[in-house]
């Protein structure tokens, strides 16, 4: 009998290693799923009100079970109380409050009481595989894994990874991608996270970075570091732009992605069904790198505007299908890659809208300033855009452009400032009728005209504005389904900076009492503070500046 048990005491240390070993998981966490189905067997044995512990030896095998009693005053429930006297009587350093543990003799497990005690196990143990995959899988994300197919589910494809289970979502696929079950896949590692049915390893063949670690894989320079991919877009299965930095001067990053004959390029793009890549040099220039974006299209003129991060690109007239590109994937894909939304115009269409521009500019001259219309188009010849500019600006300026003199000058700058102070009264009356306060156009930056702009958007009082923020004021772009959009703000058509903007708000908010002055002090301001009294700490000599100017 004795040389039974211990064999069944072997044989159950041996389960446990074999178990632990085919699930990559610790032999302890299948000792405790086999300890905690024991004590469920108990339980259904000895009643489920006890208390009962199961301990397995993991050198020997042994398997304890005891019975857990709460030493008390007065016994309300034997099944899990003991009283004091009768506890010090087998422990007579027993306390009231203490647990004391009660030996039960082994179980024989029925057949039903073996089937539970399975099924706890086999929990145990796929909770414990679930957890060793996460752990194992939770820092691999940004990885390009290979696996093979196990089963395709509604599109989706359940990749088998040796020592995890992973899914391809139908939408991360390429587009006309299919797979069968034993197929080997390569795919990136884009999110793993836990989940009611356990841990999910999610992967795509779409991504972005997926294209950037096969070219990694595929250039040694860029898996050295010497060259350095800034940025990806793709439209999946259909084109993609790359742009690429070399960080050694010597190497040209383009020529080292493309390979002799095209051979890394073109490893890439078999491994992608045939997606065309483009592959760009990246520039820290704003302008020349969306130029680059826009290859194979020739660029005649960038028009940048850097608070709103939009450019108008102008293209000869022939130029104009190349560089839409097809469905208008070519500046689709160049935004994508630059972050920039891009106008792109003809040359007959930009000098069209320019000349619209001019006729506009010189009839709200010729109407404000009640001057003929050669006067106004010379004033909108030479770049004067508004009246404000008009009234504001030096004297000497506008007695410079060619047929005015200092007389004419100072005609056309009376009546610029009258003009503002005409419409500054409109937009007063109408800023009243619309009920924002007097107080809003004491904040530093605000104009009659944007009192207006505020009434309509229902900004009404100085608390109204503080609790504003940049956004409110300028407008903001934001991607949906790959489209970048424009959402319009409360300034937007007013020359206004993202900077100015935020001042108008900060100023609102001390004036509103939120913040001080002090708050307002910036970083670079107090770093320009320091530098300036380095300079104070290493004076320069007066009399060699002196020289230096003479010389």
């Amino acid at each position: 009998m004795a040389t039974a048990v211990s064999a069944n005491r072997l044989e159950l240390l041996q389960i446990a290693d074999a178990v632990a070993r085919e699930k990559s998981i610790d032999r302890e966490v299948v000792l405790e799923a086999m300890a905690e189905a024991i004590q469920k067997a108990a339980r259904s044995r000895y009643g489920q009100e006890n208390e009962i512990r199961a301990r397995i030896d993991p050198k020997t095998g042994d398997i304890r079970l005891v019975r857990l009693l709460e030493i008390v005053e007065a016994v309300e429930n034997d099944a899990v109380q003991i009283d004091l006297k009768s506890a010090q009587r087998r422990n007579p350093a027993a306390e009231l409050g203490d647990l004391i543990e009660d030996e039960l003799p082994p179980v024989d497990f029925g057949r039903i009481a073996a089937q539970t005690a399975k099924q706890v196990i086999v929990q145990k143990v796929r909770d414990a595989e679930r957890e060793r995959q996460y752990e194992e899988y939770k820092d691999r994300i940004g990885e390009v894994v290979n696996g093979i197919v196990k089963r395709v589910e509604y599109g989706n494809v359940i990749v088998d990874l040796g020592r995890g289970e992973a899914i391809v979502r139908r939408d991360e696929l390429l587009p006309r991608e299919t797979f069968r079950n034993g197929d080997r896949i390569r795919a990136y590692i884009y999110d793993v996270r836990r989940e009611q049915r356990g841990p999910q390893i999610f992967l795509s063949r779409s991504h972005p970075q997926f294209m950037a670690k096969l070219f990694a894989q595929e250039v040694p320079e860029i898996y050295d570091g010497i060259i350095e991919i800034r940025e990806v877009a793709r439209d999946p299965g259909s084109r993609a732009k790359i742009a690429v930095l070399s960080n050694d001067s010597s190497i040209d990053p383009v020529g080292a992605c493309v390979g002799m004959r095209g051979s890394r390029v073109q490893a890439v793009v078999n491994e992608l069904q045939g997606e065309k890549i483009d592959i760009i040099q990246w520039s820290p220039d704003n302008a020349s790198f969306i130029v680059n974006a826009l290859a194979p299209a020739e660029v005649v003129k960038v028009v940048m505007d850097e608070d709103a991060q939009r450019i108008e690109v102008v293209v000869p007239d022939d130029q104009l299908s190349l560089a839409i590109g097809r469905r208008g994937q070519n500046v689709r894909l160049a935004s994508q890659l630059t972050h920039w939304d891009i106008d792109i115009l003809t040359e007959a269409e930009e000098s069209e809208r320019r000349q619209a521009e001019f006729q506009s500019r010189s009839a709200m001259f010729a109407d404000a300033l009640d001057v003929d219309e050669m006067i106004a188009q010379l004033l909108a010849s030479e770049g004067f855009s508004s009246i404000e500019e008009v009234a504001y600006v030096d004297l000497d300026e506008i007695a410079e452009i060619e047929g005015f003199d200092e007389e004419t000058a100072q005609e056309i700058q009376t009546r610029a400032v009258e003009a503002i102070e005409k419409q500054n009264a409109e937009y007063d009356e109408k800023r009243r009728e619309l009920g924002v306060a007097d107080e809003l156009g004491d904040v530093p930056g605000v104009t009659p005209r944007m009192l207006v702009a505020f009434g309509e958007n229902d900004v009404k009082s100085v608390e109204d504005l503080a609790g504003c923020a940049t956004d409110d004021l300028m407008g903001w772009n934001e991607t949906v389904n790959g489209e970048r959009r424009h959402e319009d703000g409360i300034l937007e058509g007013f020359d206004v900076s993202a900077e100015e903007a935020e001042e108008i708000v900060m100023r609102a908010r001390v004036a509103a009492g939120w913040l001080t002055e002090e708050d307002l002090v910036k970083p670079h301001e107090a770093e320009e503070g320091e530098e300036e009294d380095d300079s104070v700490d290493n004076p320069v000599d007066e009399n060699e500046v002196e020289q230096d100017s003479q010389a």
